[in-house]
């Protein structure tokens, strides 16, 4: 039914819209609780869509029917890294985790630390960039130094927010994670381009890493796409809690996805053990470890307990099995 309603009003419905519509974004991709039917999703969408064409001052750059529309992509643009994003080192045996432990112990002179315990997700690394809680652009790692401008792409991503939610946001605040395919999601898309004599994807890191760097947003958008968050970089204008878990439980308050498997585990010599009882052999599970299931659990380790405030520059990959 069309509604009648001044300018103030309408604007008032499309702010309600756009908010309505991102809380079910987030309930269906970030909490996995979808709260409304995907027929009532589709009106408001369709509704709000009919506003902002109608009156195309009230559109914004952060409202959910932006996500897709950009024109094709020409080259990407670079974007360099103020804080580089680093690789991760790695550790196939409890000598060389020790020997990172020590380091750490050393390097941040802290005692036992304890460390967070987090899946390592097989996609595409890339920084988001807020802007008084707006996203105002996506890039991806690159080299570590210089990554590429993939913000219309990143923008299609409905688990990744165009405006962070809650307050207490830094004025720009860099959110750095991982672009990945579950594996479901991946067999689903194969199967269908199969009968439709598309093209097959090959595994799900390179389907997502391509995904993301498609010329076109609108061919992005088809793409079965989710993103965890896992680190901080450029911070201005407020301060962070002082801990890696304390950083992370922020971002969950403002909306951003976060794995559910993030545990604690001290480092001693039952180090393997006490890893495999912190995260459970899930490789079975694509929405646990999205990466190939033929690939052994992977964790990274983060020293950032929430007792010492410690923050550090430091992260291990661990092989398990």
């Amino acid at each position: 039914m069309t509604r009648k309603a001044d300018p103030n009003d309408t604007a008032a419905l499309a702010a309600d819209l756009r908010q309505r519509i991102e809380d079910a974004n987030y309930r269906y991709h970030v909490l996995d609780e979808p709260a409304i039917a995907d027929l009532e999703y589709d009106r408001m969408m369709r509704e709000l869509q009919a506003i902002e064409a109608a009156h195309p001052e009230l559109a914004t750059p952060d409202s959910p029917t932006q996500r897709v529309g950009a024109a094709p992509l020409g080259a990407f643009a670079p974007v360099r890294h103020r804080i580089p994003m680093l690789s991760l080192a790695n550790a196939f045996t409890a000598d060389e985790v020790r020997d990172f432990v020590r380091r750490i112990e050393q390097r941040l002179e802290v005692p036992d630390p304890v460390f967070s315990v987090e899946p390592k997700f097989d996609g595409l690394a890339i920084s988001l960039r807020y802007e008084n809680g707006v996203l105002v652009r996506g890039a991806t790692r690159g080299d570590g130094e210089t990554g590429e401008d993939v913000t219309p792409n990143l923008r299609t991503i409905k688990a990744i927010p165009l405006r962070l939610k809650g307050k207490g946001w830094p004025d720009v605040l860099e959110v750095r994670g991982e672009v990945y395919m579950p594996r479901a999601a991946f067999e689903k898309y194969n199967e269908a381009a199969r009968e439709s004599g598309g093209k097959v994807l090959v595994n799900p890191r390179n389907g997502a890493a391509g995904s993301v760097r498609m010329k076109d947003p609108a061919e992005t958008a088809k793409r079965p796409l989710a993103f965890y968050a896992y680190a901080v970089g450029v911070v201005e204008g407020r301060t962070l809690p002082g801990s890696h878990s304390k950083t992370l439980a922020k971002f969950r308050e403002w909306g951003l996805p976060v794995s559910a498997l993030i545990t604690w585990a001290g480092v001693s010599d039952a180090f393997a053990d006490s890893i495999n009882a912190a995260v459970p052999a899930t490789s079975g599970d694509e929405k646990l470890v999205p990466s190939e299931a033929s690939l052994p659990p992977l964790v990274y380790l983060a020293p950032a307990a929430p007792d010492t405030g410690v923050v550090a520059p430091v992260l291990l990959v661990v092989r398990i099995g």
